[in-house]
């Protein structure tokens, strides 16, 4: 040993305290985690770790780990493997500087570090421990046997006996007397100051009393892994404390191919020389071991031992295998194949060739957690680690721990596999995953719920998605049918972690994609992740694209609301959380500090809809929108705010500041309404009926929103009642007994649904008694798909009866995790069915995607309209009812006069006098034998002849009547005659007179004025 050099070590020794605690003498002796930010003065751009050896022998830092967690975890270590150091022996007194993440671009840059890491400490308060391997650490507060050095700083959960103070981005924790105060207590140990960068380089601060003697030399051989066919090469080190280590030599016998590469020797005492060992491509698999001697300076030697371990390819369809999950898990492999596809942490990896085995994949995805460097086309070559990533419900394979990744040539094109999503099984594209596929279509849009939010659609081969139990009763084919649906459906993603994507991805120019709208096909790597917002929820096969997807506008938006005929149209709709009352306190008419009730408690927590005026406006414009284009008679309301008579008033004058004064009235505010948040209401015209005796209100203790119920008259005279209904929500918030989710499709709270469904029953008969009439319609929202139990319920026995069901079973009103199903219904009592002309949906929302309704909170600006699309969740309902007095003649000459409302008039046979009066009235005939007529008052604007049964008597069934001659017009002085030819133009004989129509002429009548 040279004297200059013991004269200083015995200065410096003698100059710092003893105080050794760690197992070996390595310390973390300084933490700064305040680098990058966004805001503020940071003093440097990049966190760090200082590492120094405070005892008396080298330390050896291979597979060594730093290890950080948030101050308030509880296990989650984030791991950073100390494997890129520029000296992996660290002599006593010397420290290391090793730089981390950031956290932007603002502070000076870090140049001098000796390694790099890849945590991101807080500013303020975390843990960061130093481990002797890089196996992650347990809990809170690890146990001191698991690491080597453990610092919690701020308010950290995990330290040595007690955290150090608070740091800040220009201030650090460092350890007291240059780091070799070692007491086992963070707080006393360290000191806070401004941060302080020392090195490799530093002078060295031996800690202690003594100096060590003459110094070995210390290789650091550590076994490696290389892959069979490649040239490849690794580098072994060593140093001596005291001398310079200045040549390499092999020793014993060495494999063919693995030969001596480049050598740098140590430029002076403590040094390190580097070795590299290169391994030629002929080299085949297995395990070599090697020995090598290392010389200094001053003639010692000393020889390391280590293995090669040269690993042969393993095809990635081996590596995915034929089930769920890989065969090789947590197994170090190397592959090969070709970039189809990157992503934002990884990249997508396929064999060129494949195996030819339907069970097994050819692709796979490699994880990188940062942006890739590679590009599609590029023939690769890596090892890493096979795992199976969690993804909600289920896992995806992958690898990570990516090393030796060499890019073997480009240029490549892999032709995707054709795939037809119609025929697979249930879990069949476990088979594709990761794969570069084109799915064949044509391909539907089921959902868009999560368009605007994630960037995602969920799509399915074979037509809509229909909820199993809106078209089968609970039981094994419903749930084969739920299995069916899964099997062809797949989420479309949009190859991104951003969340409100800003444009929101596969929009048409109308700034919308609805569900039932179309592709053709479409190309991807088949991805799997969580279906729904829940990321621990059911998980899908997901769909990322390449290049971009244009769909079809297969479902149109419907303008207009459906006709369903009638002289009275009865309308029920969801009005999604209209409330006065806003999530902020405030409410529509300008007061502060309000609240929302709920269960007997008042608070602005209980509002459920628009989040202040600006959303309330929007929401209203949409619902207003929507209801005055239905312009129904009657309209039941289904969540609107349980405030008396305050919400649905506002949104009635609303509606008559668009239609005109006086168009709407609402039904009175019945006696009970429930202590719900929300309530059910009714609208109707008064211009057209008129209430019948009170409102009535089901009160049951079964009924968590009370059942509302009204007669209604026509100016006819004619009755008919309607009640609302809102029945309880399949959430499963509370449920537990017959009410918790009994896997049969049905969700919680089927039982109660049930006795409701029965109270409903017992309830009619009370309206009809108080409304005097047998004719009632039952409308709401049901919380129930058409074929469930409570459906069953209310229809047994036929004296209720499914109004739409008997039009359309496949109908629907609602759309939920990509099943189309109707939860929104129109009943009738038996009396009324031969009343109803029609019954629809108006398909405004269930279709529609969230992005475009009236929040502002997480949707772009530029997709809201004030128009009725996704006014709310639920698709409104329509019914038409003839509602017209019958009045019939007798079979001799009879003069009958109309009510003052709708009527249906049949003179019958012989020549009538007839006269409609006010009101939307229809003349009646059957035959020839009913000709003769006069009609006193027709009203080409509101009056019809109804000959469809006389055209049917004559063997007519046509199209166009008109066209062919059956049907003719002629005037007779200042009336029209409107007569029928039975020949029409091809026959001789002249038209005989059906009617006349005083005060007409021909010219005022069109086709309109007939029903034929």
């Amino acid at each position: 040993m040279k004297l200059n050099t013991l004269v200083g070590l015995l200065a410096t020794a003698f100059a710092a305290p003893l105080a050794l605690a760690s197992s070996n003498g390595l310390v973390i002796s300084q933490v700064y985690g305040g680098g990058g930010a966004t805001t503020g003065s940071p003093s440097f751009k990049h966190d760090y770790v200082e590492l120094f050896n405070a005892g008396s022998q080298p330390v050896n830092l291979a597979g060594y780990s730093l290890q950080y967690a948030s101050a308030t975890g509880t296990g989650n270590w984030n791991v950073s493997a100390l494997s890129n150091l520029s000296n992996t022996v660290l002599q006593p007194g010397r420290y290391l500087l090793i730089r981390q993440g950031s956290g932007g671009s603002l502070g000076a840059d870090i140049t001098t570090q000796d390694g790099t890491g890849t945590l991101n400490l807080s500013a303020s308060a975390g843990k960061i421990a130093l481990v002797a391997s890089t196996t992650a650490l347990s809990g809170a507060n690890p146990a001191a046997a698991s690491y080597i050095d453990l610092v919690g700083y701020g308010g950290a959960n995990g330290f040595e006996t007690a955290p150090t103070p608070v740091l800040s981005n220009t201030s650090s924790a460092q350890r007291k007397n240059a780091g070799c105060k070692d007491d086992n207590n963070n707080s006393q140990d360290f000191d806070i100051g401004s941060p302080l960068l020392r090195n490799s380089a530093t002078p060295a601060n031996v800690c202690g009393g003594t100096v060590p003697g003459d110094q070995p030399i210390v290789p650091v051989c550590p076994d490696s892994s290389v892959t069979a066919g490649q040239t490849s090469r690794f580098s072994v080190t060593a140093s001596d404390a005291d001398s310079i280590v200045n040549a390499r030599a092999i020793s014993g016998n060495w494999p063919a191919g693995i030969t001596l590469g480049a050598f740098t020797p140590a430029q002076a005492d403590g040094g390190v020389a580097t070795a590299e060992i290169e391994v030629d491509a002929s080299v085949g698999g297995g395990s070599y071991s090697l020995n090598l001697q290392w010389a200094n300076n001053e003639a010692q030697t000393a020889v390391c031992s280590f293995k090669v371990n040269v690993a042969g390819l393993t095809p990635i369809y081996s590596i995915q295998g034929s089930g769920a999950s890989s065969p090789l898990l947590n197994q170090s492999v190397s592959t090969s194949g070709v970039v189809t596809y990157l992503s934002p942490t990884g990249f997508y990896l396929q064999d060129p060739l494949g195996d030819g085995n339907p069970a097994t994949s050819d692709g796979i995805f490699v994880f990188t957690s940062t942006a890739p460097t590679v590009a599609v086309g590029q023939k690769l070559q890596l090892s890493g680690v096979v795992t199976e990533f969690t993804a909600g419900q289920g896992t995806i394979t992958q690898l990570k721990n990516i090393s030796g990744l060499t890019v073997l040539s480009s240029g490549h094109q892999i032709e995707p596999t054709a795939v037809d999503l119609s025929r697979l099984a249930s879990g069949a594209l476990e088979a594709y995953e990761g794969m570069l596929v084109t799915l064949s279509g044509p391909i539907t849009v089921q959902q868009n719920y999560f368009l605007g939010r994630y960037g995602q659609l969920t799509l399915a081969a074979g037509g809509r998605l229909l909820n199993p139990t809106n078209i089968l009763r609970p039981g094994p084919d419903a749930n084969a049918l739920a299995q069916a649906n899964l099997a062809r459906a797949i989420i479309l993603d949009d190859n991104s972690l951003a969340q409100n994507p800003n444009p929101v991805p596969f929009m048409g120019q109308d700034n919308t994609v609805r569900a039932g709208d179309t592709i053709e096909s479409l190309t991807g790597v088949i991805d799997f992740g969580p279906a729904t917002s829940n990321a621990t929820g059911a998980s899908m096969y997901r769909l990322q694209p390449v290049g971009t997807s244009q769909f079809q506008r297969s479902n149109p938006r419907p303008q207009t609301a459906p006709a369903v005929g009638g002289n009275v149209r009865i309308a029920s709709a969801n009005v999604l959380n209209f409330f006065t009352t806003f999530v902020n306190g405030q409410t529509a008419s300008g007061q502060t500090g309000q609240g929302c009730s709920l269960g007997g408690t008042s608070s602005a927590a209980n509002c459920r809809g628009a989040n202040n005026l600006d959303e309330f406006n929007r929401q209203k414009a949409k619902i207003v929108a929507s209801l005055s284009r239905m312009n129904a008679d009657v309209v039941g309301l289904m969540e609107i705010q349980n405030n008396g008579q305050v919400a649905v008033q506002h949104l009635v004058n609303s509606l008559n500041e668009a239609m005109g004064a006086g168009t709407y009235a609402s039904v009175a505010l019945p006696s009970d309404t429930g202590d719900d948040a929300i309530r059910v209401a009714m609208i109707y015209k008064p211009a057209k009926l008129s209430p019948v005796g009170a409102p009535l209100s089901d009160t049951d203790p079964i009924n968590n929103r009370p059942t509302l119920a009204q007669g209604f008259r026509a100016a006819n005279g004619e009755r008919f009642a309607v009640l609302v209904n809102h029945l309880k929500s399949k959430s499963c918030s509370g449920a537990s007994g017959a009410d918790a989710d009994q896997g049969d499709l049905q969700g919680c709270y089927n039982a109660t649904r049930q006795q409701q469904a029965q109270r409903l029953k017992v309830f009619v008969s009370q309206v009809q008694a108080a409304a005097g009439t047998q004719d009632v319609i039952l409308l709401g929202d049901f919380n129930a798909y058409a074929k469930e139990d409570p459906i069953e319920t209310l229809t047994a026995g036929g004296s209720i009866v499914d109004l739409i069901g008997r039009i359309d079973p496949e109908h629907y009103s609602y759309v939920f995790d990509g099943f189309a199903g109707r939860l929104d219904h129109g009943f009738g009592t038996a009396s009324i069915v031969p009343k109803i002309t029609g019954a629809n949906s108006w398909h405004i929302n269930a279709d529609e995607p969230t992005v475009i309704d009236y929040n502002t909170e997480f949707n772009p600006a530029g997709y809201y309209s004030a128009d009725p699309f996704r006014s709310s969740d639920h698709d409104p309902l329509l019914l038409g009812l003839n509602l017209y007095k019958a009045i019939k003649g007798t079979a001799g000459r009879d003069t009958l006069v109309g009510t003052s409302g709708d009527d249906l008039i049949e003179g019958g046979p012989g020549a009538d006098t007839l006269t409609g009066a006010a009101g939307r009235d229809q003349f009646v005939y059957t035959s020839m034998s009913d000709a003769g007529d006069v009609i006193t008052d027709f009203n080409p604007a509101d009056d019809l002849l109804d000959v469809r049964a006389l055209l049917q008597s004559l063997g007519l069934n046509l199209a166009d009547p008109f066209a062919q001659g059956h049907i003719v017009c002629t005037n007779s002085g200042a009336n029209a005659v409107v007569g029928i030819d039975a020949k029409g133009s091809s026959g001789f004989q002249k038209s005989r007179p059906l009617v006349q129509l005083k005060g007409l002429r021909c010219d005022q009548l069109s086709p309109v004025n007939y029903r034929y």
